[in-house]
């Protein structure tokens, strides 16, 4: 069984995921690199709202980026993260019966 701290580390991280635009951030992220625009055209709203939620994601190790010249690149530095999807969709499937 894993200790407390751990417990403690994995809520944060759930957290951080426990909101619809970055839900939608990791989607997109999941299916490959996305300019930060190219976010903000999915997911709506202003540049400064996504990059909160970008920098969010980046500080908790979930994704990272990279520049090219003025813009801005992102991929998910823990691919994984995805399967998160399957299973909260399986929740929602068992939840339904």
């Amino acid at each position: 069984m894993a200790n407390r701290s751990m417990f403690t580390k994995q809520a944060k991280v759930l957290r951080v995921l426990a909101h619809e635009s970055r839900l939608m951030i990791v989607d997109r992220l999941s299916r490959g690199e996305c300019s930060v625009g190219d976010l903000r055209d999915i997911i709506g709203g202003d540049l400064s709202t996504i990059s909160k939620h970008l920098a969010l994601l980046r500080a908790h190790g979930i994704v990272e980026d990279r520049r090219e010249r003025t813009t801005v690149y992102y991929r998910l530095l823990t691919p994984c993260v995805s399967n998160f999807f399957t299973c909260a969709t399986q929740v929602l499937k068992e939840r339904s019966r």
